[in-house]
């Protein structure tokens, strides 16, 4: 009973995801017998607030009985490129630091995050993507970045002119 209450709390607690990502493809990394291989995926998103860029990340996913049943905890490991594929309109004021998407690693206690900032003197957006824990977060990152180009003849926008006060 207590296990399900701090589910549930911890659940209400995770940042929303801002919309379901398109799984790219896989390779299968570990062959299984029996049950579903462990696999690297990717997964591709567009910046929910910045029109223009997308964003794809691999990650590992583990096969097996634990897998198949949504039991096992992933790791940590997972790398992102994000790029700019049209012309850049922000649809909201950014805030540095900002989840663009999130979900849940494990069961109950990771979570993995793409966070966005804007570099102002650069006029670029940085994303970066990691994995923490309720208890213990994770040094395992990593980060891209999008410099702000003109797409046609549109000049490209200043991330500092978007970002909340």
């Amino acid at each position: 009973m207590a296990v399900a209450v701090v589910a549930a709390a911890l659940a209400g607690a995770a940042p929303a995801r801002a919309e379901d990502a398109d799984r790219i493809f896989d390779k299968s990394t570990v062959w299984r017998p029996l049950t579903p291989n462990d696999k690297l995926v990717v997964y591709g998103i567009d910046d929910p607030a910045v029109a223009g860029v997308a964003c794809w990340y691999t990650q590992p996913e583990k096969g097996g009985i634990k897998g198949t049943l949504g039991l096992a905890e992933d790791v940590s490991d997972i790398s992102l490129a994000c790029r700019q594929v049209g012309p850049v309109q922000f649809k909201d004021k950014l805030g540095q630091g900002e989840v663009v998407f999130s979900e849940r690693r494990s069961l109950i206690f990771k979570s993995m995050q793409i966070v966005r900032g804007c570099d102002a003197k650069r006029n670029t957006l940085i994303y970066m993507v990691y994995s923490d824990k309720v208890i213990q977060g994770s040094p395992k990152n990593s980060t891209s970045a999008v410099p702000l180009m003109p797409w046609g003849t549109e000049p490209p926008p200043k991330c500092a002119d978007a970002l909340k006060k």
